[in-house]
């Protein structure tokens, strides 16, 4: 057997190595993790851990969420439902100041209450709002910046697949943990709307354009809607372009557009699936797998109903081809999942969790000085790993020591368990905003580079265009990390436990 400490080095450079060859993260995780097991320990624990582990986890129950909640955000893209959110958030917004930015981030908002998928939601939102908004004399990069980050606070909103996994690796309950982000997402929502009312508001309109490749687009402007048009005749498309363009489409600054003939289909399916679904995790009435299996037979309703003319051929085109993308994005997260849990198997054999538990206490720092202190840790590795391989990373050694904490951050709550539940939803909250930050910032924020794709602007001009939005996203976890109830209110009213720790037992508020 080899040293742990050497092991510990062998291993991180090994999955470094295959991470930047590409090699998929959960086979990255994977392999790395068996390795380790054999230089610490044995062939037969590695081969054990590798076979039991993972059974364990492929047959738990609570994944079943994964694939139908995966579901529910593809039938609801094929449904149109972000582009009827964006055209009525448009209309009741026109007037304000950044009146468009603020649809976009609204119309994001209601998406990702039906969306699983935060790649998919900055997909949508660029291809159907970035054009419109660059031709009204938005910057590129501001145009960008906020459905960038707009996309992110989806992974916060039910359903949210990186707080499913948080919740399977740390086995804390997946109902509290779901509706909890809900009050972080609006602060969040609510400080990029602040921003782009007053700060972004004074770089909007034509004669404010500056940058080169806004006058670019400005100048190509009656070219690229001549080319927008033709295309859309060609396909019988009178509502929305292959270009994402909604001058001609949609028509969000329309003069003839009334509130009467605004798409209110759009808004009512929002409230229904949004109504099934955390409706049901509130009321008790589903389980959180339960009610991601009803929102997905809303969602494939309302995709027969709106996609109707396309005939049964059609329709059964689109059922299709959200089975088959499911299917592939489970299994990538499934194989996620077991390799992390090979690679966490690892850190617990190899005592890294511990030793660095008693390294960080042997500081002598203040708890909630010591936790912030590790949290923060995370925006720059978060620069350079991808979410999810971040995620897998950082649970297996903040959680158990803001479990070994747990006591000093909630001195009231009446059980030690108590205590562990409040941190352990609590800690995820922030663990899963910081993620959102790394998914936007630069080298590898993967969502900007989304954003820069689908809208064709360089990916440098999104990097600058999401820093005032991440200077917001620090804010708010400021408030969240010195206030927790904002976290953990509404918890309390769909855990009995959480209630019980908060309360003592006494009625909610």
């Amino acid at each position: 057997m080899i040293d742990a400490g050497t092991a510990v080095w062998i291993t991180l450079a090994l999955m470094f190595l295959l991470l930047a060859i590409r090699v998929p993260i959960g086979f990255a995780l994977g392999i790395t993790g068996a390795l380790g097991i054999i230089m610490v320990k044995s062939p037969t624990v590695a081969v054990s851990v590798m076979v039991n582990e993972t059974f364990q986890n492929a047959y738990s129950f609570t994944l079943t969420i994964i694939p139908m909640f995966m579901l529910v955000g593809l039938f609801a893209v094929r449904a149109r439902i972000a582009e009827y959110a964006l055209e009525i958030a448009a209309f009741f917004t026109r007037k304000l100041p950044g009146g468009l930015g603020v649809a976009a981030v609204i119309a994001a908002a209601g998406f990702s209450a039906v969306s699983g998928s935060s790649i998919a939601k900055v997909a949508t939102m660029s291809k159907l709002a970035v054009p419109e908004m660059r031709r009204h004399g938005y910057p590129a990069g501001l145009a960008t910046g906020m459905i960038a980050v707009a996309g992110t606070v989806g992974v916060l909103i039910p359903p949210g697949t990186f707080i499913i996994i948080y919740s399977v690796i740390t086995n804390t309950s997946v109902a509290p943990m779901l509706v909890a982000g809900l009050i972080p997402v609006a602060i969040s929502f609510l400080g990029y709307i602040v921003y782009i009312m007053t700060l972004g508001a004074r770089r909007i309109g034509v004669e404010k354009l500056k940058n080169p490749e806004d006058l670019a687009f400005m100048a190509q402007l009656e070219s690229i809607q001549a080319d927008v048009r033709a295309k859309a005749l060609k396909d019988g498309n009178t509502r929305r372009t292959d270009t994402g363009t909604l001058t001609t489409s949609i028509g969000l600054s329309a003069k003839t557009r009334t509130w009467r003939n605004l798409p209110w289909n759009g808004l009512v399916y929002v409230i229904v699936i949004a109504a099934v679904i955390i409706g049901g995790i509130f009321s008790g009435l589903f389980t959180p797998t339960e009610s991601a299996a009803f929102g997905a037979i809303a969602a494939i309703v309302i995709l027969f109903i709106e996609r109707r003319k396309l005939g049964v051929k059609g329709l059964a085109l689109q059922v299709r081809d959200s089975l088959l993308d499911t299917a592939a994005t489970t299994s990538m997260v499934f194989f996620i999942i077991f390799g992390s849990v090979v690679f966490s198997k690892f850190f617990v054999h190899a005592g890294v969790t511990e030793g660095i538990k008693v390294a960080v206490t042997s500081w002598g720092l203040e708890p909630h000085i010591l936790m912030a202190f590790l949290l923060i840790c995370l925006i720059p590795l978060g620069m350079f790993l991808e979410e999810m391989s971040l995620l897998l990373l950082s649970v297996p050694i903040i959680h158990p020591i803001a479990m070994g904490l747990a006591t000093d951050f909630f001195p009231n709550a009446p059980t030690t368990v108590g205590a562990e539940l409040l941190t352990s939803i609590w800690i995820g909250i922030l663990i899963i905003k910081l993620m959102e930050i790394g998914m936007v910032m630069p080298p590898v924020g993967i969502n900007s580079f989304v954003a820069a794709g689908v809208a064709r602007v360089r990916s440098g001009t999104v990097f600058l265009g999401i820093m005032p939005f991440i200077v917001v996203d620090i804010i708010v976890l400021v408030i969240l990390y010195l206030w927790p109830d904002l976290s953990l209110w509404l918890p309390s009213f769909v855990s009995e436990a959480v209630h019980t720790a908060m309360y003592g037992g006494t009625p909610a508020p």
